[in-house]
């Protein structure tokens, strides 16, 4: 895929995965689910995220989850995907770890008539996310072949 902006440049893997762990990060703040977070932003802001991800990757996370929740409108819920049965779940994931399961999933599912915009949308969109996302359960953590072709066969 190619960089909005400088269209010699392809977008990275990295700007991916940078991508995938702030929709993480700005779905927890707001206590939302990341598919709020992708379908609030849109495809078209989505591709000026990858296309400025290689800088944004510098800046302080803090920083750009605020950005993006006041420059794309997003408001809060009452989801809180760390609300777990503690006798189940010793650690939660960090917002890093789920951006790199994401950025894997995505990547993992991808069709060749797809960019990464497309497979964004398209896996956040995906009931899978659900339970993914339940961190009662050990699908989060699951190698990432398991999760593609869980993902593929419609679950786990």
């Amino acid at each position: 895929m190619r960089n909005k902006y400088f269209p010699e440049e392809e977008i990275e893997i990295n700007d991916l995965y940078f991508t995938c762990y702030m929709i993480e990060r700005v779905a927890r703040q707001l206590h939302q689910r990341n598919r709020y977070v992708v379908n609030s932003i849109g495809g078209d802001e989505l591709y000026h995220i990858l296309s400025v991800a290689n800088v944004l990757h510098s800046e302080n996370p803090k920083q750009v989850e605020s950005e993006w929740i006041d420059n794309y409108k997003l408001s809060a819920s009452e989801f809180d995907i760390e609300d777990v049965d503690k006798e189940l779940v010793d650690t939660i994931p960090t917002p890093l770890d789920m951006g790199e399961v994401y950025q894997r999933l995505i990547v993992d599912t991808m069709t060749t008539k797809e960019n990464y915009v497309d497979g964004i949308l398209r896996v956040y969109n995906d009931p899978i996310c659900d339970v993914i996302d339940n961190y009662n359960c050990s699908a989060y953590y699951e190698p990432s072949y398991v999760i593609a072709r869980a993902y593929q066969n419609g679950g786990f």
